[in-house]
């Protein structure tokens, strides 16, 4: 005699207890077969679309795996799924009767040649889910009471193929956006040196240093004034990294607290302070396997400093109120814009430390050094800032505009540039992009020498001759769309050597080549 009620529970707890189902159905196989005979048993599907069957699971004495088997559906089995029941159907494949359905169907579907069979077609809440077959090596009769015992469990077969199919799906899912992510990182990590703007121009030293030590996990310390693009190198430096699949965790130093500086670090422990109410991980904690980028290093005050020495030299936290010792692997990145040197002298900064960070440093020049970027630069942010405020098209530049941005040094270097791009863009209006608020900054400096490819008038109202040269080769570039040699180029417009011309624009400070090429496309 089976008690029914502890068979139930123990089979449904087995078919139901592990979302890996070749596990699952290989321990109920264990179990159910001192009940009813059977060697192997498994998981089939209808697909009424492909109008064919897939084996999802299946499991024998030797084993259980989850291989996919598609095979087809005759007539007969077409006609058979599109019958209509409402409780679960069993059938039985008597032994000895090679063109029985159930056994034909079991060996279409690759599994061992059995004599015997008895597979249950779940129903739940009215929709048919699948079927379960369960085969014996032997000739058997299956009786009534084995019927029985399988009828009892359409409901975990039932749930337990529920299950399966949409943890199949979800881990289909997640490998598609695995891939797609795979993919995103690699094309990401192209776009992010493409649109470093000057990589092949003024910082062009910058990225030979960057993909010297990128592969590295060396610490990295990045130098220059505020708006230098600091951050825009250190993403560079993690995306051309072996963590660029890890987290990018940056933290500014100069914007936490002095008395929260421990608690966003390194994070805290449930209770360590009032309003402490769940423990949270710190900024190194989340940047494990990844990259902390450790902006305004400077900012830090010196107890602060003191501990993040020990976590740099040991590569260990302890959370605020706690007693745990975590390990951490993380890259560190740190920048500044604040004169160090000068700030150890001063003891405001740990001499320790400086050389702790400075393993590698790289100095990003400022935007008035690398003048020969802004047009390239402009032409960026003016797509990148007409989409973010959605605007119609991308206006040109007026005539004087880039003589104007040329002369202009830029205290606030690429972020100034930026926002001045984004302020003509709201102001202009349709018309060609004008920078007067910068022409007015430049022109009451005393003693400032106009740069060589200005347009701006000399005080007696006419241009300096290198002006109106520079004018005069923009107007022939504009007129040749940007080509400088050939039968259309502005050297034969302009009747002068190809060469020439080029040695000239380079004094001149006028841009030309495929980089520049869209400046003279729309009137600039």
């Amino acid at each position: 005699m089976v008690d029914e009620n502890v068979f139930f529970k123990n089979v449904t707890r087995l078919i139901c207890g592990d979302l890996e189902i070749d596990k699952a159905l290989k321990e109920c196989l264990d179990y159910i077969r001192a009940f009813i005979p059977a060697d192997a048993m498994g998981f089939v599907i209808y697909l009424p679309e492909q109008k064919m069957f897939e084996t999802i699971a299946r499991a024998d004495l030797a084993g259980a795996d989850t291989r996919s088997v598609k095979f087809p559906a005759d007539t007969f089995y077409q006609n058979r799924m599109k019958t209509d029941f409402s409780a679960p159907r069993i059938t039985v494949a008597h032994p000895g009767d090679p063109e029985d359905y159930t056994l034909k169907f079991i060996r279409q579907a690759g599994w061992m040649d059995g004599l015997s069979a008895i597979m249950i077609e779940m129903v739940l809440t009215g929709k048919r889910m699948g079927a379960l077959p369960m085969i014996s090596k032997k000739q058997i009769r299956y009786e009534k009471k084995h019927i029985r015992l399988i009828s009892l469990l359409n409901e975990p077969f039932g749930i337990a193929l529920t299950n399966c199919l949409r943890y199949r799906k979800v881990k289909e899912l997640k490998n598609r956006l695995l891939d797609d992510k795979r993919y995103l990182e690699k094309e990401l990590f192209h776009v992010n040196i493409q649109e470093i703007v000057g990589s092949d121009g003024g910082l062009k030293g910058v990225m030979e240093s960057v993909a010297q030590v990128a592969a590295l996990n060396s610490p990295v310390l990045l130098l220059g004034e505020t708006g230098v693009g600091k951050e825009v190198i250190a993403k560079a430096i993690h995306m051309a990294s072996g963590r660029r699949s890890g987290p990018f965790i940056k933290v500014n130093c100069g914007a936490i607290p002095e008395s929260l500086i421990d608690s966003e670090l390194f994070g805290h422990e449930k209770g360590a302070f009032t309003g402490a109410l769940s423990r949270k991980l710190g900024r190194f904690e989340r940047a494990h396997l990844g990259t902390i980028f450790l902006d305004e290093i400077g900012e830090l005050p010196l107890d602060a400093q003191t501990r993040l020495l020990r976590v740099l030299e040991d590569m260990e936290i302890e959370r605020v109120g706690g007693d745990e010792t975590v390990s951490i692997d993380s890259r560190v990145l740190a920048a500044t814009n604040r004169d160090l040197d000068a700030m150890i002298k001063n003891r405001q900064f740990r001499e320790d430390l400086y050389f702790r960070l400075k393993v590698f440093p790289i100095e990003i020049p400022p935007l008035r050094d690398r003048k020969t970027d802004i047009p390239a630069l402009v032409h960026y942010f003016m797509h990148k800032k007409a989409k973010e405020i959605a605007f119609p098209g991308i206006p040109a530049l007026a005539l004087n505009s880039l003589p104007i941005l040329m002369a202009y040094d830029w205290p606030g270097n690429i972020r100034e540039l930026e926002n001045a791009v984004e302020r003509a863009l709201i102001t202009c209006r349709g018309m060609p992009l004008s920078f007067d608020d910068l022409a007015t900054a430049i022109g009451p400096k005393k003693g400032m020498i106009a740069p060589k490819d200005t347009d701006v008038e000399a005080t007696d109202g006419l241009s300096t001759l290198n002006a109106a040269a520079a004018s005069h080769i923009r107007k022939a570039l504009q007129k040749c769309r940007g080509r400088v040699e050939g039968p259309h180029g502005a050297a034969v417009l302009l009747d002068v050597h190809p060469a020439t011309l080029r040695q000239k624009m380079r004094r001149l400070g006028v841009p030309f080549g495929r980089r520049h090429k869209h400046l003279y496309q729309k009137g600039c």
